[in-house]
């Protein structure tokens, strides 16, 4: 499920902004009261709601941060909206940038009519240089915010700051510190998202035992099960129901088997010296849950008693409240269960962020008592790696890459992400990056559709070179065309192939041979080209391994730094440097991978 981030940043750095036109603030914090429209239309930019001449007659105020399905009758609102404020300016001798601690999910921003700026994705803090746009005294910023699916709207703070304090701002208190040390199978994972009922024609953990073999081949270590529990029947979604509805924590869904299947294939697995993790939806149950009836009181209630669901999208799940200490307990309990009863290795814990970060921590501790486990948090918060998970959602990488293959943004933006997280996260944090999964299937598109098929083996290179650890979806390995419906079953057509198969298999040789992709260090390489084509460096000892990737729909002839002969690990082509430069040629969306000769 997506999750949203819904801590503060807390920074006020310099004092630029003397006073807005209807909300005094002695700080930089563009906070308070802002107009509001919605776009339902596709109307704004053509109209210029943009400009400083246009009329706001009912547009509506809200205060910001915030989302907007808070908002009177946006709750289920998918689309666009603008926000418009005015502000004062007393000092515009110094570079001067906008700051956003986040966005839900994409951005264009305007100053005084003048566009400064658009991003992509809600994950990620990001700024605007917008010293040129800027006038003495009175300003006014309009920020058009286009939101994908669940919450939209501006839910972190904006601060107007000087351009050279924006990475004092950007740096989070968990910068400086450590993150949990992981285990060597941790941080050199190929994950596998199984989701069951799409695995195999039965759709049983049987029907997985069978391809176990086949998956070890592929290069995987660790498969992640979606969740395996019962399926709430009220309010169920579609004729199977969502997986994440879970109706009993300890017992197994009956579409996919038993427990005892479900042990067999737990002990399969480990004989092929792999891992297995499953999903555990911590958050939420199903309406008619076991702990709906015996223990109501551990829920979230309104202000009449009812139980409420997390969000109004997720109508066929009712939310607990983690303020009971008796939930949390039994929420340890039944982890340790899974661990230590039926011999899983660790959990994939879906919106993890909307859980006390606390409660992870507790129930890490506890879970370590009983042996090495994976930790896997669907979320961003930089927290999470300090004591609790191992792993964290890198949704960033995910959110920008059809802009980059269709031309709106420049492969620069990967570094500007590695920046970020420099920034924002413990050090040697590990993220997950996918160019898909269950959630990016099912409601945005395969990626065969949203990146053409030569552009899904691109991001998938990108995505087993780049600094993290590579996720693999469900049927990824034959280029599943099919949205994988998580209420019903679809089947996949597993005897295609179109390279697939072999492409991942080789992506994840290639990771397992060489440590520099597991652990190096990283390092932008020079390229001709370097608006399209993407070029680094991953290095370990005197290990290396140069990948260069072409974003582009059009073959690229480009030269790269190099200052020895290197091999593609993919063909065995070898390339000979002259003068400290490797020239090379591209396909469209094409990429090599190059290793010490």
């Amino acid at each position: 499920m997506k999750s949203v981030n819904v801590y503060t940043k807390a920074a006020l750095l310099c004092i630029l902004l003397s006073g807005c036109s209807t909300n005094k603030t002695p700080d930089n914090a563009l906070g308070g009261d802002w107009q509001f429209r919605i776009d339902s239309l596709h109307q704004g930019v053509v109209e210029r709601w943009y400009a400083p001449d246009s009329k706001r007659e009912g547009w509506q105020t809200h205060t910001l941060p915030n989302l907007w399905d808070r908002y009177d009758n946006l709750a289920s609102y998918d689309g666009i909206g603008w926000y418009a404020k005015s502000f004062e300016v007393q000092d515009t001798t110094s570079p001067v940038s906008l700051y956003f601690g986040g966005v839900d999910d994409d951005a264009d921003v305007w100053v005084n009519g003048t566009k400064v700026g658009s991003h992509t994705g809600y994950s990620d803090p990001f700024w605007f240089d917008v010293t040129r746009a800027l006038r003495f005294g009175r300003n006014e910023i309009v920020v058009r915010v286009v939101d994908q699916s669940g919450p939209g709207g501006i839910y972190e703070p904006i601060h107007i700051v000087r351009s050279e304090d924006v990475k004092k701002l950007l740096k989070s208190k968990y910068a400086d510190q450590p993150a949990r040390a992981s285990a060597d199978w941790v941080r050199n994972a190929v994950i596998y998202e199984v989701y069951v009922r799409s695995f195999s024609k039965e759709g049983t953990f049987k029907g997985v035992e069978k391809r176990l073999v086949e998956l070890k081949a592929l290069g995987v270590s660790v498969l992640w099960l979606m969740p395996i529990h019962p399926v709430g029947e009220i309010n169920r979604k579609g004729k199977l129901g969502s997986p994440y509805a879970v109706q009993d924590y300890y017992q197994i869904n009956e579409e996919f088997g038993t427990l005892a299947d479900f042990k067999s294939l737990v002990a399969a697995v480990h004989r092929l010296d792999m891992k297995i993790i499953i999903d555990l939806v911590a958050n939420h149950t199903s309406w008619d849950s076991k702990l709906v009836f015996e223990h109501p009181e551990w829920f979230t209630k309104n202000e009449e008693g009812a139980i409420v669901t997390p969000n109004p999208d997720w109508t066929d799940v009712a939310q607990l409240n983690y303020d009971h200490h008796e939930l949390r307990k039994y929420m340890i309990g039944m982890m340790s269960y899974w661990v230590r009863d039926v011999g899983i290795d660790g959990f994939r814990c879906d919106v993890a962020e909307l859980v006390p970060t606390e409660f992870w921590n507790i129930a890490r501790k506890e879970l370590d008592k009983i042996k090495p486990v994976m930790m896997l948090s669907e979320g961003k918060l930089p927290e999470h790696h300090l004591e609790a998970f191992d792993l964290t959602y890198s949704w960033n990488v995910y959110d920008v890459l059809a802009n980059v293959i269709h031309d709106s943004l420049s492969v620069k933006i990967f570094d500007d992400m590695l920046e970020r997280e420099n920034y924002q996260y413990p050090r040697n944090s590990l993220r997950l990056r996918f160019n898909t999964n269950h959630d990016k299937n099912a409601w945005d598109a395969p990626a065969v559709k949203k990146f053409t098929p030569a552009g899904a083996k691109a991001t998938a290179a990108l995505v087993f070179t780049f600094p993290g650890v590579p996720l693999v979806y469900n049927g990824e390995e034959v280029g599943n065309p099919k949205k994988l419906s998580l209420f019903e079953k679809v089947d996949v057509d597993w005897s295609k192939d179109a390279g697939f198969r072999d492409t991942y298999t080789r992506l994840a040789n290639v990771r397992r041979e060489h440590l520099a992709l597991r652990e190096g260090d990283y390092r932008r390489i020079a390229c001709s080209d370097s608006t399209r084509v993407f070029a680094f460096a991953r290095k370990a000892g005197n290990d290396e391994v140069l990948s260069v990737i072409n974003f582009s729909k059009r073959p690229a002839k480009v030269s790269v730094a190099a200052d020895h002969v290197m091999r593609d690990f993919l063909t065995g082509k070898v390339f000979t440097p002259e003068n400290k430069r490797i020239e090379m040629t591209l396909s469209a969306l094409g990429y090599f991978i190059l290793v010490n000769n």
